[in-house]
């Protein structure tokens, strides 16, 4: 057992995985005080126009690099592949926004082994009084669609700062190659079953932080979030409302019946109406009752292999 910064190493090491774009004016500070709380920091280059590469090598990172500009998901996915699974892994961002200081408190839990992984929040405790009011509306709206989509109850949803045991790195899937890549690696995790803790983090919005339009990115995350939706929860998506569809169907046939019983006739529209929505509800009914089957199944696999990555690593101590 060693320790770095604060954290009492119970097993394997510490590594940072730093996704960078254009950050060589904040990056040799953010590796340089990482490299006090983790025993390596790869840094991934993804396709900077700056000196981000080389100043981060500078500062003792391990820099991999993309050629073009890839998206942070592209990039966290390089820096996950290049990793053994023995380490704890640590993400954060590179903008400055971020205290590395802070990765002792990710890390401890995962090391006394009461987390799979570790959510660093700013707002664990209420809302930050400096946080800008249009980004806390805006994150509050992917914070209710992350935790529909996923089933969780996270406070802070779109965290970059998070920490991960190293034998998690296989259950995710780094589909979303851009910044939506927050809410599906908690989606991810959520359906593997892993043990998902959240600790206080602080922040800073006094640097200059992303360059994105922070509307639109918020909108590109909450489709996506929405689409993933599909997959994750089948039964909200398409159950429930092909049920409500076939639903009104049904009712509309009941009245047509008690129309005709009293005489009435049937008229072409609303008859079509009432077929197309019962035929169609019921579809989507069963079609989210298949998929709902189909995930379970997948989830119930990857909590084996979660499971047996596990074992193995007991073994091997």
């Amino acid at each position: 057992m060693h320790s770095r910064g604060g954290v009492e190493s119970l097993v394997g090491e510490i590594t940072a995985i730093l996704p960078a774009y254009n950050e060589e004016i904040s990056i040799g500070s953010i590796v340089l005080r990482t490299l006090k709380y983790a025993d390596r920091v790869i840094v991934i280059d993804d396709g900077s126009l700056d000196r981000t590469a080389e100043v981060a090598a500078l500062a003792g990172a391990q820099v991999l690099r993309h050629k073009v500009n890839l998206g942070k998901g592209a990039a966290l996915k390089t820096g996950f592949s290049s990793l053994n699974g023995d380490a704890v892994i640590v993400t954060i961002d590179t903008d400055g926004q971020h205290d590395p200081a802070d990765i002792p408190r990710l890390v401890n839990p995962i090391l006394q082994g009461e987390a799979d992984m570790v959510n660093g929040s700013r707002y664990l405790n209420g809302n930050k009084r400096d946080t800008p009011a249009y980004r806390r509306i805006g994150q509050r709206v992917l914070d209710v669609a992350t935790n529909i989509g996923s089933g969780l109850s996270i406070t802070d949803t779109q965290s970059g700062f998070r920490a991960f045991a190293g034998r998690t790195k296989g259950i995710f899937r780094f589909n979303q190659k851009g910044l939506a890549i927050e809410s599906e690696m908690l989606a991810d995790a959520a359906a593997a079953g892993l043990r998902i803790l959240e600790v206080e983090i602080g922040v800073r919005y006094d640097v200059n932080g992303s360059s994105e339009n922070p509307v639109a990115h918020g909108v590109r995350v909450l489709v996506n979030v929405l689409k993933d939706m599909q997959l994750r929860k089948p039964l909200i998506c398409f159950t429930v409302p092909g049920s409500l569809m076939a639903g009104a169907g049904i009712l509309m046939a009941l009245e047509f019946l008690r129309s005709f019983v009293h005489g009435g006739g049937m008229q072409y529209g609303p008859t079509m109406i009432m077929i197309l929505l019962t035929l169609f509800g019921s579809f989507m009914a069963l079609t989210g009752i298949i998929l709902h089957i189909l995930s379970r199944v997948m989830h119930e696999f990857k909590r084996e292999l979660i499971a047996q990555g596990g074992l193995r690593r007991e073994g091997k101590a």
